[in-house]
């Protein structure tokens, strides 16, 4: 592996072109595995949730796509015109809510599954073993970097600003 990217500089250079080159891509991906489905992208992701976790509480669910209770609640309730979800009380706490796929909802999340499969099969032959097991590991790490920058700086994530934690400010000449 080379060494050109131990320069924070070249690696921070390199994260900015390809991430929104990465990120451009898989939603022109996202768009065509939904083309002629009805639906948006975060309303799959909720659907695609509930189909691996089934029965979340509409905390749960709105952890899990990363949207504020009363954002997840809005998106089920039109997941709930679509026919794709239902809602029911909790049978311990009446303050719970419950979400879980409706028959159509389960076929539509499976369609979807199918069609990222197929996708990212095709990228895992295109890698080699190596490539594909370094691949993991770096978007493993990614997004355990990028999890623990949120707890310890949350005001500047949620704002998208902020300084470089690591750097120290200097002192300016005047002072």
């Amino acid at each position: 592996m080379s060494s050109e990217y131990r320069d924070m500089v070249k690696f921070t250079a390199a994260i900015q072109t390809i991430f929104p080159k990465l990120m451009h891509y898989l939603s022109a991906e996202e768009n065509r595995e939904l083309t002629g489905l009805g639906i948006t992208p975060g309303q799959i992701n909720a659907l695609l949730v509930l189909y691996f976790n089934e029965n979340l509480t509409m905390g749960e669910l709105s952890s899990e796509i990363y949207l504020a209770e009363s954002a997840a609640t809005r998106l089920v309730s039109r997941l709930v015109n679509l026919n794709l979800v239902r809602r029911r009380g909790d049978d311990k706490d009446r303050r719970v809510v419950r979400v879980s796929l409706t028959s159509y909802g389960r076929q539509l999340a499976q369609l979807v599954f199918e069609r990222r499969h197929f996708r990212f099969s095709n990228l895992a032959h295109a890698l080699d073993e190596h490539e594909r097991e370094s691949l993991i590991v770096s978007l493993q790490a990614v997004m355990r970097t990028f999890i623990k920058m949120e707890k310890l700086y949350p005001y500047e994530v949620k704002n998208n600003y902020g300084t470089n934690p690591e750097a120290k400010k200097e002192k300016s000449p005047s002072e």
